[in-house]
């Protein structure tokens, strides 16, 4: 047996990250007991989903990760999507870099996931071209997302914004509500769906219904950040019930 120590960079409102990566990997465990994780924290400041409170979250990283560091963790990820987003296209690659950094500063090599840069591995790794999204965020930060998407190449037929700023009240979200938004959308030229655009927006008891309704993939920014993680510890990425990325029939 196998401890895998996982360092988590959080929003210090996100009540979502670590109940959903844990609750997937504690999963996983019960098909791969050979293999455990343990998660070890560290919260960077935000309340609310502004501009000015994202990149005052951001400028937070890297004294996370040197806390983290300490831990001496196999991987890293930092979960806010759309405070990288917001930032411009190509953003998580300067984030995942100053995390790497500081994390190399402090005597770790652990590899940096983020759940901006782990949406796009993960919509890549389906082979999706075109997706819906669902977000809780405001329209402007909903097309932020959506710009970032497509500059790295993943057009936005469809998306819809729930319009949520406060953080505690997007992680209270019922994510049974999903089972309805998503019809909303128009699938009809989607070949993946993306359920939460959002880490702090619960979507895991619905991830595997909406895919056996839609026909498509459907994936989250926390089954996609899941993903990550697994493919970085060298592990199958493979996770009863949270869709077609996590099925083990998909590689990194």
């Amino acid at each position: 047996m196998k401890n895998h120590h996982i360092g988590m960079i959080v929003p210090s409102s996100n009540l979502t990250m670590e109940t959903e990566l844990p609750r997937m990997l504690r999963a996983r465990e019960e098909l791969y007991p050979e293999d455990r994780f343990v998660f070890h924290s560290a919260r960077a400041r935000m309340q609310h989903v502004t501009p000015e409170q994202l990149r005052a979250m951001n400028a937070q990283a890297e004294r996370a990760a040197t806390e983290l560091a300490d831990a001496r963790p196999g991987v890293v990820a930092t979960a806010c999507l759309v405070a990288i987003m917001a930032q411009g296209p190509g953003y998580h690659c300067t984030a995942e870099e100053s995390i790497t950094s500081a994390l190399r500063a402090e005597g770790s090599d652990a590899p940096v996931v983020s759940s901006a840069g782990a949406l796009l591995s993960g919509i890549a790794a389906l082979e999706a071209k075109r997706v819906a999204i669902v977000t809780p965020y405001l329209k402007p930060l909903t097309q932020a997302v959506i710009d970032y998407l497509e500059d790295a190449g993943v057009e936005v037929v469809d998306s819809l914004s729930l319009e949520v700023l406060d953080n505690l009240a997007v992680a209270r979200l019922d994510p049974a509500d999903l089972l309805a938004h998503y019809r909303k959308l128009d699938l009809s030229r989607a070949d993946a769906l993306v359920l939460s655009a959002c880490v702090q927006m619960p979507s895991l008891p619905s991830i595997q219904p909406v895919q056996d309704a839609v026909g498509i993939p459907v994936l989250s920014a926390a089954t996609a950040t899941t993903f990550r993680i697994l493919s970085e510890l060298g592990l199958r990425a493979e996770v009863p019930g949270a869709g077609h990325l996590l099925s083990g029939k998909v590689s990194g």
